[in-house]
């Protein structure tokens, strides 16, 4: 089916619908976390002394304006966001920092938000505004470390493939405010925690490492995972993990009976309304649930797998078919390429259908940014493959080098959004047509 021919031609217009479609469920996803829509109906009784807002995330600046658009009483405060997702605020100063490796700004907005939570009463109210990529912004060296010992743990961390709960456990032991520790020293402050979840099971104590709420895990259990990688950090490092200091705020901590956490938004309720669209257009959904992780390649083997079998009538429903995931998969870095764990997942995906003529697919992060780049993520259709060899690309070959986004840019199919100003995670979703 050569371009240019009739038959490419007819391929192409029905081909369409299905990209459509897979663009408006994933919007749909994004739409159902926008803090416009799901801050407002979470804010706190007015205190009797002082309103501090403060919060870190890629979607900590929209939902400051939500807040500040919402709240009636005197309010001040500082937010902390990744560069590109700021939003103007009128009493809320909004901060741009780096996102995954953290940096200088970062480092300094941190220690100001710390300042500010200090020294209140228990007539004061403490509103945190947090989501996903907090960890890495809000980035406050514990013990004597310095910034550059943060960004050293943080690349390694991002090169190894380790989960995101494993990744927070680390950087929670090394932060002088993540794990607990902002609340404790807003303690005797209400704290008023607004939460987007962007991790699988929504664990308040992982989002962000969880800066306002006790960690259930140990200095010691930092140190395993440390070790489990053989993560190549400084030894003064490993030598602070060794020392009680490192230690974080456990469960029972009284510094947290005034403090209230809310989970606004999160990715079960967003594959929801991509689940939403696709049935309303006539599909059959298998959800595969909203806490998919593993290594982005083999997570995409299995998924086609799955899709393959429906497409050949041996699956668990029949053509026209959607399987719909959320969560978080890894990437285990070798080679040099560029890409996020959504292009590389969508890239293993289309090698592994082989061009089947019947399934389309979209992998995406709903913050709008895979990784580091400026893609959301990647399409599949049933041309990816025979358009790639036409233009000289090999699949196989990108995706040994980690080069997906590579692939991608050069075949026109990257999914590109710019910052959502949200974040709920990942959405996977592959079309099987009748």
């Amino acid at each position: 089916m050569a371009p240019g021919s009739l038959a490419y031609d007819e391929f192409k217009m029905k081909e369409l619908p299905t990209r459509m479609l897979l663009r408006q469920l994933f919007d749909a996803a994004v739409a159902a976390a926008d803090p416009k829509l799901c801050v407002p109906e979470h804010l706190p009784e007015p205190p009797a002394g002082r309103t501090v807002v403060i919060g870190a995330g890629k979607a900590s600046a929209a939902m400051a304006r939500a807040f500040e658009d919402h709240w009636q009483g005197d309010l001040t405060g500082l937010v902390l966001t990744r560069y590109g997702h700021g939003v103007d605020c009128q009493r809320i100063e909004i901060i741009e920092a780096s996102h995954p490796v953290p940096d200088a700004a970062g480092q300094a907005a941190a220690a100001r938000i710390g300042e500010m939570v200090r020294g209140l009463s228990a007539d004061d109210l403490v509103v945190c505004l947090i989501s996903g990529g907090g960890s890495a912004l809000l980035s406050a060296p514990a013990g004597g470390l310095t910034l550059e010992d943060k960004q050293i743990v943080n690349q390694q961390l991002l090169a190894c493939g380790a989960p995101i709960s494993e990744m927070n456990c680390v950087r929670k032991h090394l932060s002088s405010l993540k794990g607990g520790r902002l609340a404790a020293q807003a303690h005797p402050a209400r704290v008023w925690s607004l939460i987007i979840s962007d991790v699988p099971g929504d664990d308040a104590s992982i989002v962000a490492s969880g800066p306002t709420v006790p960690d259930p895990t140990t200095r010691q259990d930092a140190l395993d995972i440390v070790r489990k990688y053989q993560l190549d950090v400084p030894k003064h490092v490993v030598d602070f993990l060794q020392t009680q200091d490192a230690e974080t705020p456990k469960p029972g901590d009284p510094r947290f009976d005034d403090v209230t956490t809310r989970m606004i938004a999160t990715p079960a309720q967003s594959l929801a309304s991509a689940i939403a669209v696709v049935e309303a257009a006539g599909y059959a959904v298998v959800s595969l649930g909203d806490q998919i992780e593993g290594e982005a390649r083999e997570v995409a083997a299995e998924h086609a797998e799955l899709a393959l079998a429906i497409a050949n009538g041996t699956g668990p429903v029949e053509a026209p078919a959607a399987v719909l995931s959320g969560g978080e998969t890894t990437v285990t870095l070798k080679g040099n390429g560029r890409g996020g764990r959504n292009a590389e997942y969508a890239l293993g995906l289309a090698i592994a259908l082989g061009g089947h003529s019947a399934i389309s697919a979209i992998a995406g992060d709903t913050d709008g940014i895979d990784g580091s780049e400026d893609n959301a993520g990647a399409l599949v259709l049933p041309d990816t493959l025979a358009r790639a060899r036409a233009d000289g690309v090999d699949a196989a070959a990108r995706l040994a080098n980690n080069d997906a986004y590579g692939f991608f840019e050069a075949i026109d199919d990257l999914v590109v959004t710019g910052p959502t100003l949200t974040n709920v995670n990942d959405l996977r979703a592959i079309i099987i047509e009748s």
